[in-house]
């Protein structure tokens, strides 16, 4: 989640100061990525520093409020209009553990996964409440109507990701099964024409180097 563009969203609106960015992004997306200040004020300098903004001077309590420059406008309506960036891979704890875990003598890897489901659910009960909390709100307020459209979509968007995975967890459980039943096979190196075998696994260096270039973005 970029809150460098969050920011440069914000005040194409209007100029604000820090801390009023930072209020008005939590009230905006339900508190899901919290913010302190430290972090805006560095984003921020960070931005004047790349000429997308300026300050306009302080109010009568100090605060130094911040506007866009025509060249920040300019990326705001690039980044509207451009997709989100899927080519790096984030990093994602679940999978880095459970990817360990059947690797690593001694882990109940099914303990895991069926603790990991059991708070997965639990979460995604929560996120429903929240949602038909949200729905209501928003049928209901006219006058902040636009944020709590944002609330329901942020939150929608956490309840898809919880169900998948949920099936995801459910797809590793039947791996699982399905592995346990086949019979091991000793890997065994496989002579190259420069002398070298392949990996521990038996599968060519290529072949992880391919998925590690693919992977590359989560270094």
């Amino acid at each position: 989640m970029s809150v460098r563009q969050g920011l440069l969203a914000l005040l194409a609106q209007e100029p604000m100061y820090g801390a009023q960015l930072r209020s008005e992004f939590e009230a905006r997306t339900g508190g899901t990525w919290p913010l302190n200040v430290g972090q805006v004020y560095t984003t921020l300098a960070r931005l004047e520093r790349d000429g997308l903004v300026e300050a306009v001077g302080a109010d009568e309590d100090g605060r130094i409020s911040y506007r866009l420059t025509r060249t920040g406008r300019a990326e705001v309506a690039q980044w509207w209009v451009s997709p989100v960036d899927r080519e790096t891979t984030p990093r994602d704890e679940l999978v880095i553990k459970l990817a360990l875990a059947v690797t690593v003598d001694g882990v109940d890897v099914d303990r895991v996964v069926q603790t990991q489901r059991t708070a997965t659910l639990r979460h995604l009960q929560d996120l429903t409440r929240l949602k038909q909390r949200a729905t209501t709100h928003l049928e209901s307020d006219e006058d902040n109507g636009s944020v709590d459209l944002a609330w329901l979509l942020v939150l929608e968007n956490l309840i898809y990701a919880g169900e998948a995975e949920v099936r995801w967890l459910d797809h590793v459980e039947a791996r699982l099964i399905r592995e346990a039943s086949r019979p091991r096979r000793k890997a065994r190196a496989i002579p190259t024409t420069d002398g070298e075998g392949t990996g521990a696994a038996g599968a060519p260096p290529a072949a992880h180097d391919t998925i590690s270039t693919t992977l590359r973005g989560a270094q």
